[in-house]
């Protein structure tokens, strides 16, 4: 399955305009780096689409099986090392609801086949042209 997205950056600095057929998000750099902070930064989308498909996976799985699950919170922290070429995303997963260690043990391996989780753990290849 493919997604296109495309992002729409005039003169103001660092606000991109990022569409998705209908959808549409801001983004932007912080202050100290010399945008306005309007919206999430570049390395916030990644980690926010880490944890919002880690988060819409469980659902899938818990909704499927009929546990007693009210809320399911996902943090990630994505911190990024340039000089070692190295990224490590920390990712914290809580529920509200009633689970044993057993059901816990199942959703481990549950988050980690979200399709996000896999794309960023496989080989990635990234092809550019300029038009």
């Amino acid at each position: 399955m493919a997604v296109t997205v495309k992002a729409s950056l005039g003169k103001t600095k660092y606000y991109t305009e990022v569409t998705a057929g209908e959808n549409k998000i801001i983004t932007d750099e912080p202050i100290d780096k010399g945008g306005q902070n309007k919206g999430f930064n570049p390395l916030e989308i990644l980690a926010a689409s880490l944890a919002s498909c880690t988060a819409a996976t469980l659902r899938m799985y818990i909704e499927r099986k009929e546990w007693d699950v009210e809320n399911i919170s996902v943090e990630v922290e994505l911190e990024n090392f340039p000089l070692t070429k190295r990224a490590v995303f920390k990712r914290d997963i809580s529920f509200e609801g009633i689970l044993d260690d057993e059901q816990i043990k199942r959703l481990h391996t549950i988050a980690d086949a979200c399709p996000v989780h896999k794309i960023l753990t496989n080989d990635i290849e990234i092809l550019t042209k300029f038009s």
